[in-house]
């Protein structure tokens, strides 16, 4: 795959963790054209790094690529936190993950006691064919057409 910019870095500072996730979406737009695509990889972008925030240690590296067909954001840190400085558990954590599996083609968690990387890909191709069916068609506000392919509910 093609680097989109170089990786970046930073501390797991929230106000940094935003500039991360705007910056994913500005090296994302240099190949994705659609804008509810790039809010998707915004979206995912800010959990991944929200996590590595959250849960991990260390410095936090941003890898943005692409190989023509697919767009894949990696999010890494130096490994899990080995304490709980607070020692309290909060219960509006535990979406990120979710977010990311129902948004991504593809992704993965990748973690040793001494590094986290999580990664996600979305499809690229579909971003340009759904590009070509709206051009195609005479009038925009007109429903697609429907699918043939499918079997008959029983």
């Amino acid at each position: 795959m093609e680097r989109l910019g170089e990786p970046f870095g930073f501390a797991g500072d929230p106000v940094e963790g935003r500039r991360a996730r705007r910056t994913v979406r500005e090296l994302a737009a240099k190949v994705v054209a659609r804008d509810e695509l790039l809010d998707d990889v915004e979206l995912m972008a800010a959990e991944a790094i929200a996590n590595a925030v959250l849960h991990g240690s260390g410095a936090i590296t941003v890898a943005v690529e692409t190989d023509g067909r697919r767009l894949r954001v990696e999010v890494s840190d130096e490994g899990p936190v080995r304490d709980d400085l607070h020692g309290r558990r909060r219960i509006d954590h535990g979406r990120g993950l979710t977010v990311i599996d129902a948004l991504a083609d593809e992704w993965g968690l990748d973690q040793t006691p001494r590094r986290t990387r999580l990664w996600f890909e979305i499809s690229q191709e579909d971003d340009v064919s759904q590009g070509d069916v709206v051009s195609q068609r005479d009038d925009p506000l007109e429903p697609p057409p429907r699918r043939t392919d499918s079997f008959p509910l029983r």
